[in-house]
Parts: structure tokens; sequence; C-alpha cells
């Protein structure tokens, strides 16, 4: 099984770092296929970074499906599910954004779950998501840790620190019984501030890892019935005339 792992930003460290927390995770059979987006910017961190990494998302995962036996699934690899809706109505593939896979793990082991996420900004989306997948009745607060994306590629920062303190106030503040860590770049941090912290605690890329090979074990595919339905053939103009769709 190929499962095609893209990092809608261009920050080729943190793509290494998702890539190990997924193959840790994956079964013996499934080669995970890491891609770091060529275009857009360095983090994602609120909506004008998330349109600006569209392209960049979608192309890699043109590519990916362009290969010779395509890939058997996709993971987007930002907790925003930046383009979840566009690369669904691009591939054929199961499509699986870590934010989502997240809040339904959560959803199965806890009657109320929080999120921790990296900026303020970030808030915003993810509560429009939790809306929008209908589980904003299961999700009892979204903080904000005050740590960039790019933070946590630094060793020397008290990234975790933040993000831990944030985590005790969502158990003892908001009654959570799971916590959900709100960026892919905090995928090397949930066991050990589980641990810490004696509460199940979720990280979004191994859950989208477990997401994608049971809908490719199970043979389910992106419906092409109605919204993901492929793309019309069009032009599109300026520096989008690549994307354009063929049929």
């Amino acid at each position: 099984m190929r499962i095609h792992l893209v990092n809608p930003n261009t920050t080729v460290s943190m793509t290494d770092k998702i890539a190990a927390a997924a193959r840790l995770v994956a079964g013996g059979d499934t080669r995970i296929i890491e891609a770091t987006s060529t275009m857009g910017p360095a983090s994602i961190e609120g909506f004008f970074d998330d349109a600006l990494a569209l392209p960049g998302l979608l192309d890699a995962i043109a590519r990916a499906d362009a290969t010779e036996g395509g890939v058997d699934a996709h993971i987007i690899a930002c907790f925003d599910d930046t383009g979840l809706d566009a690369a669904r109505a691009l591939s054929r593939a199961p499509v699986v954004g870590i934010g989502e896979a997240g809040f339904h793990m959560a959803s199965l082991i806890a009657h109320r779950f929080a999120v921790v996420t990296t900026l303020q900004r970030s808030v915003p989306v993810i509560e429009a998501n939790l809306e929008r997948y209908g589980l904003a009745r299961r999700c009892c607060a979204v903080r904000a840790s005050d740590v960039a994306v790019l933070e946590l590629e630094d060793p020397g920062s008290n990234a975790r620190a933040r993000i831990s303190a944030e985590i005790a106030e969502a158990v003892a503040r908001d009654r959570a019984e799971a916590v959900v860590l709100g960026c892919a770049g905090m995928a090397d941090l949930a066991r050990s501030l589980g641990e810490e912290h004696g509460v199940p605690v979720i990280d979004g890329v191994v859950s989208a890892v477990m997401l994608a090979e049971g809908l490719a074990r199970i043979g389910l595919a992106t419906s092409k019935s109605g919204a993901y339905a492929a793309p019309r053939p069009k032009p599109y103009a300026g520096i989008l005339a690549p994307f354009a769709p063929r049929g």
C-alpha cells in the first residue's frame, strides 16, 4: 500500500518529522511517500497562508496520482485541513485531513475533547472546521498556546512547555477528557504529553494514517457523485494555467 503524505508548507524539516511519526504506526505493507510543497508559505497560520498554500498542495497531489501505479490514499498534513475539499475533487484516491482525522479519533474515545493549537489566529479556522464536520458540540475548547509553527522546529524554544500548560488548563478548566494537538509539527509530542497529563493526547498525523490505511484496505474511494466530482475541463489564466483540468 502506498500512502502519499503531503506537507502543504515548504519546511522540509517539518515534513521529515511528520513522516517519521507516520512510519511508526503504518502497517508493515504500507509505504509512506512524503512530499513537501514546492511553493507557498514556510508555515500555515490562518486564512491567508491557507489560501497561498493551495496551488503547491494540489500540484503535489496531482504528481503523486500521475506516478506509475498512483497511490492508495493521500494525507494532507496540516491541521487546518488545507485544501481538503479541492483535493478530494482532484483525486480519485481517498484524501484524509489530519484535523478531521484527529477530531474523529477523539470523539471515539472521549465524550468531550479539547484542541490545543499554535497561534490565536488558527482558532477560528479550527472552530469553523469543527462546525463543518458536525463535531463542534463534542469539542469543549480550542486553545492557542501562542507557539508559532516554526518554533516547533527549534529545539531551544519552550514550545513544549507552553503547549503542556494549555493542555493542563483544558483538563482542569474545560473538563476535557482528551486533547487533540492542533498542528502537524506537534506530532512528536503526543505520547509524552499524554503520559504527563493522564488523558489521551491525540496526534492528527497518526490518526490520519490509520484512517487512510483503513479506507484503502477496504476499497473505499472518494465519491465522484456531487460535491467531489472531478473538475470540468476549462482554461485557467496566469500562473494557474498549469493547474487547468484536462478531463
